[in-house]
């Protein structure tokens, strides 16, 4: 707790993404705990400061946890009298306004510091990510890192996974193929991951699928990992164009588009080219090709 250093601690959370509500005392009039302009700052794990303590502190506290749970983002005002049904003594009146500060993080998991995980990190520095970038060679890393990355230099990337919040979002951009896979298995049994993405080609992908299934994996878990990743629209290779529509389908993702794999959207559209040749066959007559169809 930070006491009164309300300002020091908002800093901080501004720092690490942490969102939070301040309540401020707007007004008072009459006996009062604490007079106008006092602020407490309440996080989902942490309360610093106070705005005098007793039953009225209790109910700014559960009003704020619940604006930080239910994602409200408007500022709210209140107005209290401190009698006996408030449960204190006072005999004032207090008013208190409640304002979010901050924007939800979203908490992703990035493994790999190779060429696109360079050119995606500065993208994800302007969003509203939380990015835990590991990788287990620290020459790997850029000088500068933004403030909302974490860079990880670890000699156990895979055991990183075990220590992620639940509901994480996942990128595996290792320059090693066994390594992702080992990446794989242990966020697929985590089973927790919010999105799951491994760069590479559809046959990297089948591959990875069979041993997956060779160690016991069900379909229903493999299907949650996409690969490759990006956008299906964006064809280049250079790393920034990957960058740039691995980030898209990042963004999609946390504004609740369901994001499916590769092999599912080319599944889907050979079954759909199969249904226009047996629905929608040609109308020349001297197509032999049609007449086969028909056949």
């Amino acid at each position: 707790m930070f006491m009164d250093n309300w300002i020091h601690a908002l800093a901080q959370f501004e720092q690490t993404g942490t969102p939070c509500v301040m309540v401020t005392v707007l007004e008072d009039k009459g006996s009062v705990p604490r007079g106008a302009g006092s602020k407490m700052l309440v996080t989902e794990k942490e309360i610093v400061s106070t705005i005098g303590g007793g039953h009225l502190e209790h109910i700014a506290m559960k009003t704020a946890l619940q604006m930080l749970l239910d994602g409200d983002h408007s500022v709210k005002v209140e107005h209290f009298n401190l009698g006996a049904r408030l449960g204190q003594c006072c005999g004032g009146m207090v008013t208190l306004s409640f304002e979010p500060v901050g924007q939800q993080r979203h908490v992703l998991a990035l493994f790999g510091a190779g060429h696109v995980a360079k050119a995606l990190v500065p993208i994800l520095a302007t969003l509203p990510f939380k990015v835990i970038w590991v990788d287990e060679r620290d020459a790997q890393f850029p000088a500068y890192i933004p403030d909302n990355v974490e860079k990880r230099l670890s000699d156990d990337p895979v055991g990183e996974v075990a220590t992620l919040p639940a509901n994480s979002m996942y990128l595996v951009l290792t320059h090693n193929h066994q390594l992702d896979f080992d990446l794989c298995r242990a966020i697929l049994k985590r089973g927790d991951s919010r999105y799951f993405g491994v760069i590479g080609s559809l046959s990297k992908r089948k591959r990875f699928d069979h041993r997956l299934k060779d160690r016991g994996f069900d379909q229903a878990a493999i299907n949650t990992m996409i690969c490759p990743i990006g956008i299906g629209s964006v064809k280049g290779k250079h790393p920034a164009e990957i960058a740039v529509s691995v980030a898209g389908e990042l963004i999609a993702c946390y504004q609740g588009e369901h994001i499916s794999s590769k092999r599912e959207h080319a599944t889907q559209k050979q079954a759909e080219k199969r249904s226009i040749l047996v629905t929608e066959p040609s109308e020349n007559p001297n197509n032999k090709n049609n007449e086969k169809i028909r056949a």
